[in-house]
């Protein structure tokens, strides 16, 4: 693709507005930096676009907002399903995403298909509700998740309520490689698409049928009806969309007193309190900690920008520490398989879901319990698939997901991870051990001594340049021809390539098929159930070695950790 073309075409199209063409004038002299706005366009994979915001085909900015949802109209309209319900469109609340979902709107409109808008900003997963709540054949979401505040994104979900299938990702893919950004591209003056009747305003009716759904998922009013009175909880929304419907759902569930950040109650695309609206990241909780030390307070609940990842931070003697997202997913797996066992509601088939990349704790909490797990790929539309699997078959009952990214499910009334429902059911939990005279610190250290002593981490490493992508294909295909025969000192005893679709076993040469789809991902089965994972991000320019330990003890895991982590980090040098 001939960058200084596209370059030239922008600048001199009558379908770019001035103040485009004005940003582009103004790096007419950086080479580089046209090079790398104009190679090629932002990819369009599985879940969508991500990318910063600015001009250029390698930008998020309206042109390829509106080129992308023309792609996603082509789709609907060849694809021979029933687009009567429309498409459903949500945003959070980065900069510019009102305006990129009015674009988006306008497009769909003009396609002949109707739009079901919400009126302001909510949290991802009551898109995924509502799309089936409305018959909705197709949504997007105007979001970057947790990236910081240059970034921002597009998810496209299909009429499950879970994220576009690949099949239909590579169609629209492939539409968009054969239609022009501009010429190719209809839209429309959104006010009128209003009055023809093409567009539904989405509000407080779908947020009262989300947080019913979600309030349903309760299994322990009783025992935050037993500590109420004095269980306080500090919670912040980093800036973002479940600043209105996380503290009314827990009010809701008996929560009395509920302290929120005011600093960061007022969504706010500039994230000015935190480097970055990350619930993994520790700092961005460093008011909450600051007011949970004034008043002894034990749990501090966040949650991200697009409000479906969930974070928490728990008091630790006189210090406070954040638990990890594979720490909480096994804390909450645990604490639903025995509230519903003691409350007799635990279905007999029940299944829990995990991604290949989330800790094995959760395999033996299942294991010991008698409930079936499965694995799935990295992304959270597996696990939605999964649920989707389940109800047709009706051979299992879904119980819980999560991904050690911070991303928990609970019911089926949504296919994306929900840092609403998780917010409540670790609220309940944190109650439930309160009464026990545990916080949730307290209450993962007796979890190691019930099930054992894990520990994960996960590094990622920054590949700079435009030329990323080729640089992290060249890491992958150096592994894939010159396999490590050891990592952390640890003999590698299988490989899993889910590219290929094999599993390896290094010491009879055996092969088998992973069962699963194919992904770029290489997971390295170590001794002794320790694990290795290396795998490109498929948004950002990093690739990501994800470690998995386990030992006798919290020392001994550790350092497993640790050697796993120096050598693992030898063999991605670019």
């Amino acid at each position: 693709m001939d960058y200084r073309n596209n370059y030239n075409e922008w600048l001199e199209s009558e379908y770019v507005d001035e103040a485009t063409k004005a940003e582009l004038r103004a790096i007419a002299d950086d080479e580089k930096e046209i090079e790398g706005r104009f190679t090629s366009m932002l990819d369009f994979g599985t879940a969508g676009l991500r990318g910063i915001m600015r001009a250029g085909l390698n930008g998020m900015n309206i042109y390829t907002v509106r080129y992308a949802t023309q792609g996603l109209a082509d789709l609907i309209n060849t694809c021979g399903e029933d687009a009567g319900g429309g498409v459903s469109i949500a945003y959070d609340s980065r900069n510019n995403s009102a305006e990129f979902a009015e674009e988006a709107a306008a497009v769909i409109a003009a396609n002949g298909i109707k739009v079901n808008l919400f009126e302001s900003l909510r949290p991802t997963p009551e898109l995924s509700f509502a799309i089936r709540e409305t018959g909705s054949i197709a949504g997007i979401n105007i979001t970057a998740s947790h990236n910081t505040k240059e970034y921002n994104g597009y998810k496209v979900y299909w009429a499950d309520g879970a994220q576009l299938p690949p099949e239909h990702a590579e169609k629209v893919s492939a539409q968009l490689g054969r239609i022009n950004i501009f010429r190719d591209v209809k839209t429309m003056d959104l006010k009128k698409a209003a009055a023809d009747g093409m567009v539904t305003m989405l509000g407080a009716e779908m947020d009262e049928k989300y947080m019913e759904k979600v309030l349903e998922q309760s299994v322990g009013r009783k025992y935050v009806d037993a500590v109420a009175d004095d269980f306080t909880i500090i919670y912040t929304p980093f800036h973002g969309s479940g600043y209105k419907l996380v503290p009314e759902v827990l009010k809701r569930l008996g929560m009395k007193h509920v302290l929120t950040v005011k600093e960061q109650m007022e969504p706010d695309g500039d994230f000015p309190t935190v480097a970055s609206p990350n619930p993994e990241n520790k700092e961005g909780f460093n008011i909450a900690i600051e007011m949970a030390k004034k008043s002894g307070v034990d749990l501090i609940i966040g949650t991200d920008p697009d409000g479906d990842r969930c974070g928490t931070v728990v008091r630790n003697g006189d210090d406070y520490e954040t638990l990890s997202g594979n720490q909480m997913g096994v804390l909450l797996l645990d604490y639903l398989i025995t509230a519903k066992r003691e409350q007799g509601i635990l279905a007999e088939n029940s299944a829990a879901v995990k991604s290949i990349v989330s800790t094995t704790m959760a395999n033996k909490v299942c294991e010991q319990n008698g409930i079936k797990l499965f694995e799935t790929l990295t992304g959270f539309k597996f696990i939605g698939e999964k649920i989707k699997e389940f109800e047709t078959t009706g051979e299992y009952t879904f119980l819980f997901g999560f991904e050690e990214s911070y991303g928990y499910l609970s019911g089926t009334y949504a296919r994306d991870k929900d840092a609403v429902v998780a917010s409540m059911l670790i609220a309940e939990m944190a109650c439930r051990y309160k009464m026990n005279g545990m916080n949730l610190y307290e209450a993962m250290q007796e979890l190691y001594k019930k099930y054992g002593y894990f520990s994960e981490k996960v590094v990622s490493y920054t590949i700079e340049g435009f030329d990323g992508p080729q640089k992290m294909a060249g890491i992958m295909s150096g592994l894939r021809s010159d396999p490590p025969q050891s990592i952390g000192g640890m003999k590698v005893n299988r490989i899993r390539d889910y590219d290929n679709r094999t599993v390896k076993d290094v010491n009879t040469g055996a092969v088998e098929e992973t069962g699963l789809p194919g992904s770029n991902v290489l997971f390295y089965d170590l001794e002794d159930g320790c694990s290795a994972i290396v795998r490109p991000s498929g948004t950002e320019p990093k690739i990501k070695l994800y470690v998995m330990a386990k030992a006798a003890d919290r020392s001994s895991v550790e350092q497993r950790v640790d050697s796993i982590v120096a050598d693992g980090s030898e063999l991605l040098k670019a």
